[in-house]
């Protein structure tokens, strides 16, 4: 490493002294403006990683959800995946250290990993349509450059393509083509072939109508548009045109507020959807006559792929392990509906996507959605041989057409990360198949009502946890206090968990009804603003 070239390259990124951020499970997210020395480091951590695993790295500029005055980055692993938890304590540490000790933590991070420093190094680099994301992406660039790594950059792409590009890369083309053309090429043949057997769409039922929450999305689903059938009609909404990203639109305002987002006309019974701001979360909705707003989220799209895929391998006789990963979030309706009707096993995972999906990663076929509408599936090597086998050598054709349907389902998917697009294109597949009305699909469970609540603490560090979060450990008496609230109401759970950046603690609550839903999450926000170390006003009633 040339000392005096970081040296001089760091300068011109400099940290800002004192300044202090964390790599989440998202990456490093914070106000744009105090981001140029992370993107820079960033890229000297990803030539790192390369150079460690041999092997095609991701850079993603993005704030996802977040307003557009944020700005963030995460690194991409080799398969696609998230950042291997080593590194993202690497990351933290590397973003941190104050400019003299720069070059030292750089040397420590090499010997602790191994680092070959004579490999080659090869960086993909994506962003979104933030303002601040052109030149937050040169920063990065700088840093790739600075330690002799070669790079591509893809320009805006969603999240999920950037994850793609990586996993083709480092499969030298056998998952797919490396460019945006060949991502569109795989899903639109997939989408096309498997929505083959469908019955014409003659009343008007096969429109979507989708919030594009003014970012990449909309741009990628125009360039995309092209590839697929015309029967297929997407009608565009808050495109980037005129409204501020992810502001009162996009996936997570729609989940979070429970209403429609602004800018997309809805009338009873026409199906919605949206996407969020870097396009890798989607949920659904309706409004049915007399005007009551239904959302279908994570939960229910999870449940619909998974009925799908369910009904395809008893058609085709294939026994493979198959099971639905959840948080502590699930609506409970929706674990009940999947364990006792479609007797298809569930696991409950910690919050967060890396959690779901390494878990997922132990059956065969491994399905998880986030409530927020991030997920996906994913197919073990083995399941996918055995499907593509079948698909080609099956001699009994009920089977053989179960196997090639499972197999476009494949194709379809994104199994590198939770992607709105891949995503919406498998829900309108299966609608399409089944026939299905939006309100028919939601018709498949009712959702408890629940309700999310926040509560400020002097220290959230007080909280902890067991059982994928469900249950307290500490402070005493919070659990049992906790067991005694939920007994008053019927079909009643609550479960309280730290927040993993701010000094919260997160409610949630569920019971048979809105009103008692409410006064549970209530009445455990107080139960931990006494003994969790509450902060400014308790909390007051719904």
């Amino acid at each position: 490493m040339d000392f005096e070239a970081i040296t001089k390259y760091s300068k011109l990124h400099a940290k800002p002294l004192g300044l202090s951020l964390h790599y989440g499970t998202a990456g490093f997210r914070s106000k744009a403006e105090n981001l140029n020395h992370i993107m820079f480091r960033m890229g000297l951590l990803a030539v790192l990683r390369s150079k460690k695993t041999k092997s095609t790295i991701g850079v993603m500029v993005t704030a996802s959800h977040n307003p557009e005055e944020d700005n963030g980055v995460k690194l991409i692993d080799p398969s696609g995946e998230m950042l291997a938890p080593a590194w993202e304590e690497h990351a933290t540490f590397l973003a941190n250290a104050e400019e003299p000790q720069l070059y030292c933590v750089l040397t420590d991070i090499c010997q602790r990993e191994a680092v070959d420093l004579q490999s080659e190094a090869f960086i993909v680099i994506g962003r979104d349509t933030r303002p601040s994301g052109k030149e937050l992406s040169q920063s990065v660039i700088d840093g790739i450059s600075v330690l002799g790594g070669q790079y591509q950059d893809y320009g805006l792409v969603t999240t999920p393509q950037l994850h793609y590009m990586v996993r083709c890369h480092n499969t030298h083309g056998s998952y797919g083509t490396p460019t945006v053309e060949g991502y569109y090429q795989k899903l639109s043949k997939a989408f096309l072939e498997l929505s083959m057997q469908a019955a014409p769409q003659r009343d008007g039922r096969g429109a979507l109508k989708i919030d594009c929450a003014n970012g990449i999305g909309a741009l990628k689903l125009k360039e995309m548009e092209q590839y697929l059938s015309e029967s297929f009609v997407m009608c565009l909404a808050n495109d980037g045109m005129k409204g501020k990203l992810n502001h009162m639109c996009g996936a997570d305002f729609v989940k979070v507020h429970q209403k429609p987002p602004v800018g997309l006309e809805m009338n009873p019974g026409e199906k919605c959807c949206s996407l969020d701001g870097d396009a890798d979360r989607i949920v659904y909705y309706y409004i049915d006559a007399p005007g009551h707003f239904h959302l279908l989220d994570g939960d229910k799209i999870a449940t619909l792929i998974s009925t799908f895929l369910k009904e395809l391998l008893i058609k085709a006789g294939q026994t493979l392990s198959f099971a639905v990963i959840q948080t502590a979030y699930a609506n409970g309706s929706s674990t009940g509906y999947l364990e006792q009707t479609m007797k298809v096993p569930v696991h409950c995972a910690k919050t967060g996507v890396k959690h779901l999906h390494h878990k997922a990663q132990e059956f065969d076929i491994g399905i998880y959605f986030e409530a927020n509408g991030h997920g996906t599936v994913l197919f073990s090597k083995a399941a996918e041989d055995k499907i593509r086998y079948q698909a080609k050598e099956e001699k009994d054709i009920r089977k053989r057409e179960a196997a090639k349907m499972l197999e476009n389902t494949i194709d379809l998917i994104n199994q590198t990360v939770g992607d709105a697009l891949s995503d919406m294109l498998v829900i309108e597949a299966i609608l399409a198949l089944k026939n299905f009305t939006i309100a028919q699909w939601d018709a498949l469970y009712m959702d408890l009502p629940n309700r999310q609540l926040k509560v400020k603490v002097t220290d959230r560090r007080v909280i902890t946890t067991t059982d994928a979060e469900r249950r307290a450990i500490t402070p005493p008496g919070l659990q049992e206090e906790i067991d005694q609230l939920t007994q008053k109401f019927k079909l009643a759970r609550a479960f309280v968990r730290p927040s993993g950046t701010e000094d919260i603690v997160r409610v949630y609550a569920e019971a048979d009804s809105q009103e008692d839903a409410d006064k549970l999450a209530h009445e455990v926000s107080l139960a931990v603003y006494h003994l969790a170390g509450g902060f400014e006003e308790p909390p007051k009633a719904v």
